[in-house]
């Protein structure tokens, strides 16, 4: 594709060069009182010796013939008013000669004769961002570059001239297509910066662009990186469709991968793979979203999550935890159910011990989460102390009968009394004498 593109935009600045050159107007004289005639805009080199070297160096066919014309050309008339299409055509020639060096090179010396020149700028913009892509240690550096071009191109577009000689059509079609070649670079270096808001920007004007087939997966991909990427919660269904348009069209082992990748942050959306591979469908055929549209999953808030447990569960068959849920964050009937149901019944159990605070009293968790947490969520009493044989050890796990008396809401603690030990400590293997004694 990166052959194409430049060739695209290298044959287009011939046809320019070949315009704006035009033997030296014949010269008349004004008539008294006439208007001054408007300047004209071709641009028209009067000097034979001149002409002809710069018309023999653009009709060389042997590239570097036409590479040793230009740069003596260039050597020798220096302040050509065709310096900027020569410059120009040099970095076609090396482009043609598969010189890339020597290409972005005389890219740069385009720019200083016109900063403007959206050719110089595309090819800069495309080939740094190919460099950067292949990877290697100056992969980051070519990136930024690339960007900066992207982002200055995208502002020489809007004030750029149609040079004289260039239907009108042809240079909005080369506006289109560097603006594309723009947009794709600003964007990923956008990404690459984490400045997921411009990446999204500079990306989706890209890909709405571009061609409906494989060659959009680069920009593609990364538009579905930057709005999958923490942000704005609109982005998340463009990000969805563009993940599952970057599967439609990768090829190969990262075929699978993006699928799979995409297929994960949709679950996480939607709360179900539901519709996903009508999403999958819609994708593979278009690049722009509009009218997709995506119900994302909204969890039941803890409170409605006790009133469906208590629709499918008896209270006496919950577990501790799902106690904890109602009593602390359960509407107050849900919350009086599960306590009316609770409170002066004895219950047998098994929690940690958190702490040993008495003889006759031990700090105890129940939900797994505090037992990570190592917080008490049960204060239990007994009526007796308990024999210091049986009593349990900081973190063991005990299995006991308490009887809840009351509880704290927020942070949960459920008091209760009349402990018991339902399993006691194992009694110490009886001492055996020596043999003979």
């Amino acid at each position: 594709m990166m052959k194409s593109v430049l060739a695209m935009l290298l044959v287009a600045a011939v046809s320019t060069a070949v315009a704006q050159t035009a033997t030296a107007p014949t010269q008349t004289t004004p008539q008294s009182g006439a208007a001054p005639a408007p300047a004209q805009q071709k641009k028209e080199i009067k000097d034979p010796a001149e002409y002809n070297a710069y018309m023999g160096a653009l009709n060389q066919q042997d590239v570097n013939a036409k590479i040793s014309g230009l740069e003596a050309f260039l050597t020798q008339y220096p302040n050509s008013v065709m310096k900027e299409d020569a410059t120009e055509l040099l970095m076609g020639a090396y482009q043609q000669a598969g010189n890339a060096p020597k290409m972005l090179e005389t890219a740069q010396k385009v720019l200083t004769v016109n900063p403007c020149n959206l050719r110089a700028l595309a090819l800069i913009a495309y080939t740094k961002r190919a460099m950067a892509e292949a990877g290697g240690a100056g992969a980051a550096q070519n990136l930024q570059d690339a960007g900066q071009a992207g982002q200055k191109g995208l502002q020489c577009v809007q004030t750029a001239q149609k040079p004289d000689g260039v239907t009108q059509a042809d240079f909005d079609n080369l506006k289109k297509q560097t603006s594309q070649i723009f947009n794709g670079a600003a964007g990923l270096a956008a990404l690459q910066a984490k400045d997921y808001a411009k990446a999204e920007q500079y990306l989706t004007a890209a890909v709405l662009a571009e061609p409906q087939d494989a060659s959009s997966l680069r920009d593609v991909y990364p538009l579905a990186l930057a709005d999958l990427a923490p942000g704005p919660a609109e982005h998340d269904v463009a990000g969805l469709f563009y993940i599952a348009r970057a599967a439609a069209l990768a090829q190969g082992a990262g075929k699978d991968q993006i699928a799979k990748f995409g297929k994960s942050k949709y679950v996480k959306y939607h709360g179900s793979e539901d519709g996903w591979n009508d999403l999958l469908a819609k994708a593979g055929t278009t690049n722009d979203p509009t009218g997709v549209t995506i119900t994302q999953y909204v969890p039941p808030t803890p409170a409605q999550q006790c009133t469906d447990l208590l629709k499918s569960k008896k209270v006496e068959e919950m577990a501790f935890a799902e106690w904890q849920l109602c009593l602390s964050e359960g509407n107050q009937p849900d919350a009086d159910t599960v306590w009316n149901t609770l409170k002066g019944k004895p219950l047998q159990m098994v929690a940690q011990v958190i702490s040993v605070d008495s003889p006759k009293q031990l700090k105890l968790a129940g939900s797994s989460d505090d037992i990570d947490a190592k917080r008490a969520d049960i204060d239990l009493s007994f009526a007796a102390a308990i024999p210091v044989k049986d009593r349990p050890k900081e973190g063991a796990d005990l299995q006991f009968e308490g009887t809840p008396v009351s509880y704290t809401p927020k942070p949960f603690v459920m008091t209760m009394s009349d402990g018991a030990l339902l399993v006691k400590a194992k009694p110490a293997p009886a001492h055996k004498k020596p043999a003979g004694q």
